[in-house]
């Protein structure tokens, strides 16, 4: 059963490489250019000629799904403002403790240091400016679904599971609120044009096993080092990890450092990926904030593409990889 999962797997992702150019994800929409995860970062993204745009997804107190990178809020709202009595223990404020009604009242900014208000890119929007609002992930599907039909392109949702274990803890279910959500907008199957990601290997597992979806699913691959997960992250990138994870998704989602070396060189990951049939999207491609020794964002993306082949990547600002691909 295990071998006749990933040739499935191997079959599906073969086609999906075979009928496009590497995929163009915007990374959180077109954060390079607006705040993230908003409205009109997604809307930008789209005009901007992404493949697929990308989603974090919370639950708030009230079960509605928020597109939002971090389980708290304080990173790129005003909520320290607005509700300055609303945080816990550890003086963070989490979007899991307020309803949606007082959700929409935050005003979202540029992403930022809590402790000095200095934002994380400088020359990016400016952190105090622009009336931005938190969105649900239902009115991302609509607007999406909408400039899909009104301009005839064919834009994909590229969604991230935030902290399942933790919101599951809480008595929440993001997860299966996201699946239930998608049916509702006719997203059921692998040919949708749907990634669903998480971190946590057994959360993808569990959905697999309890709704029999056949969505294509993404482990997300982090470092060991970072701490925030009990997940071997090392073991993933074996090959006895990377043909696990082909028995129950169709990609991996590695960092740059995981597939190229510090001069540029392609890891082994890429290869061993795709010798199980998985698709490989790394992150994070930022024009503005390249990795030592890069002169440009073409010059990444040549070492990407050319050089360690991969079958697309998330990117915050998605027009420079429009223009490269055209090219």
């Amino acid at each position: 059963m295990r071998h006749a999962l990933i040739a499935l797997g191997i079959g599906l992702c073969a086609s999906i490489a075979a009928a496009s150019p590497p995929l163009v994800i915007a990374h959180r929409g077109a954060s390079g250019y607006l705040p993230e995860h908003t409205l009109a970062a997604a809307s930008f993204a789209h005009a901007l000629g992404a493949d697929y745009i990308e989603q974090d997804v919370v639950l708030s107190r009230d079960d509605e799904l928020i597109v939002l990178h971090d389980i708290h809020l304080d990173t790129t709202t005003d909520v320290a403002t607005r509700f300055p009595d609303r945080h816990r223990a550890d003086g963070r404020f989490y979007a899991i403790d307020f309803d949606w009604a007082k959700l929409q009242q935050l005003v979202v900014r540029e992403r930022f240091d809590p402790a000095t208000g200095q934002a994380v890119f400088p020359q990016r929007f400016p952190s105090t400016s622009g009336p931005f609002r938190l969105c649900r992930m239902e009115e991302q599907i609509q607007l999406i679904q909408g400039l899909n039909q009104s301009t005839g392109r064919a834009v994909g949702l590229y969604p991230e599971i935030k902290a399942p274990a933790w919101h599951l803890a809480a008595g929440k279910d993001p997860s299966l609120t996201l699946l239930a959500l998608f049916a509702r907008y006719g997203y059921s199957d692998a040919t949708d044009l749907v990634f669903v990601q998480c971190f946590e290997p057994d959360e993808l597992k569990r959905l697999r096993r309890e709704t029999h979806t056949t969505l294509k699913f993404v482990q997300l691959i982090g470092n060991n080092s970072w701490g925030e997960s009990d997940v071997d992250f090392d073991a993933l990138r074996t090959p006895t990890g990377q043909e696990h994870i082909a028995t129950y998704a169709q990609s991996i989602v590695p960092a740059l450092g995981q597939i190229l070396t510090a001069d540029g060189q392609p890891r082994p990951l890429v290869a061993t990926a795709h010798e199980f049939g998985l698709l490989v999207h790394p992150y994070t491609v930022r024009s503005d904030a390249l990795p030592p020794g890069i002169p440009h964002v073409s010059a990444l993306l040549e070492l990407l593409i050319q050089g360690a082949h991969v079958d697309g990547f998330f990117i915050d600002q998605a027009d420079a990889a429009v223009a490269f691909l055209g090219r």
